[in-house]
């Protein structure tokens, strides 16, 4: 696939669920969980402990249509690891060049960490593939509304404080995708499915996605 072929799938749902443990157990059991719920699209954070041998299994044991991606992605060098490990895009708290670099090097998205304009249009410049609004908590929905009056070409993605209430305000004020951790994989497998269920339709009500014709 191509890079915005990989990040289109990866967004298509508005959100995409991030998974940070503290084993490599519970880092899997949970990814299988909100897969099982419907979610097709989450990164393996590299805090987790053996974070990128999850990341190949998950790939292995998964679909095409499964978006597995890599987030904290700090470096070049971890950039390279994750891309042998089998992820499909990358995620970043912070904005740094190598690691752009190094994932379109390898044909792979990269969606950095922005948290002002002037961050957001050098991730432009340097060929991101969306943005991650991070900590989304440190902002309300409409300063994203407003910086997206002055740039509306920034795909935006608010991560970090983000719940099931407040992402369809985000979605509204025009973020193309939600990242959501804890808020979304909390529970039991039944809690979470209910969970996915409704965000994803609430998503859908915040901003009716375009029909497959719509899109280029």
């Amino acid at each position: 696939m191509y890079r915005w072929e990989i990040t289109r799938a990866a967004l298509e749902q508005r959100v995409f669920a991030i998974v940070r443990s503290d084993s490599y157990e519970r880092v899997t059991a949970t990814a299988d969980t909100l897969l099982g719920a419907g979610i097709t699209s989450l990164e393996i954070s590299l805090t987790s402990p053996h974070a990128l041998e999850a990341v190949a299994t998950l790939r292995r044991e998964t679909d095409d249509g499964m978006v597995i991606g890599a987030g904290t992605v700090l470096d070049g060098a971890s950039a390279r690891a994750a891309v042998d490990a089998g992820a499909r895009f990358l995620v970043s708290p912070s904005l740094d060049e190598e690691v752009i670099r190094t994932g379109h090097r390898y044909g792979l998205p990269v969606f950095p960490g922005v948290a002002t304009p002037t961050e957001a249009v050098r991730a432009m410049e340097l060929g991101a593939d969306a943005l991650k609004l991070f900590p989304a908590s440190a902002h309300e929905p409409g300063w994203l509304r407003d910086v997206r009056a002055a740039l509306p070409q920034a795909a935006f993605l608010p991560t970090g404080g983000v719940t099931v209430e407040n992402a369809p305000e985000w979605i509204a004020a025009g973020a193309v995708a939600c990242g959501m951790g804890s808020a979304l994989s909390t529970g039991d497998r039944e809690t979470v499915a209910k969970r996915v269920t409704e965000l994803l339709q609430r998503l859908e009500d915040a901003a009716p996605a375009p029909s497959r014709r719509e899109r280029p």
